[in-house]
């Protein structure tokens, strides 16, 4: 309900505010002028920015492992170069993060080639007439778990492995275990 020419008296430029007449009671749900609101997009939740396939998008933006690679490069030289210590050490761990993101990035892969190749016998199967089978959680840990141990066994670093984790579980029990103070 817009007010009329004979309850507005004045509106001083286009932003001022409505005069309205005092006679004329207030009412309950009176209509309040929308502000415009700006409304912010974040494209990573936004259905109009599409939807997330990782295979598209590593084909997409597979141009920056290049540039990865060339960067480490240059990280490796200036470390080699580099005789602060501060400045040496900065390097060093900007060097481990780099590696530590390029050997996630390479599981990641060899995850989705897995679950890929797991899709690809089960649609084979189904044109088979065979009914598909599908694994559960704990099967496909199970299944990564023992190609974890058959890499290292490869790589010959199996031992040494299974030493760290015998510490670890041992540190744990320990952990438990009731100190002497309490005794």
């Amino acid at each position: 309900a817009k007010p009329t020419k004979a309850t507005v008296k004045q509106q001083q430029g286009k932003k001022g505010p409505l005069e309205m007449s005092a006679k004329k009671p207030v009412p309950f749900l009176r209509q309040v002028v929308p502000v415009r609101k700006k409304v912010q997009r974040d494209p990573r939740f936004d259905d109009l920015s599409g939807e997330y396939k990782p295979e598209i998008f590593m084909k997409t933006y597979s141009f920056l492992d290049s540039i990865k690679k060339q960067e480490k490069e240059m990280v490796q030289k200036q470390l080699k170069k580099c005789r602060n210590m501060e400045q040496k050490e900065k390097l060093q761990r900007l060097l481990n993060r780099m590696t530590q993101q390029e050997q996630a990035q390479k599981k990641q892969q060899k995850l989705r080639e897995r679950e890929l190749t797991l899709k690809r016998q089960q649609r084979e199967l189904a044109k088979q007439g065979k009914k598909p089978f599908f694994l559960k959680k704990s099967e496909k840990r199970k299944l990564e778990l023992a190609e974890k141990y058959a890499e290292l066994k490869r790589s010959g670093k199996l031992e040494s492995f299974l030493n760290k984790k015998r510490k670890r579980n041992a540190i744990k029990d320990k952990r438990h275990l009731p100190s002497q103070k309490n005794l």
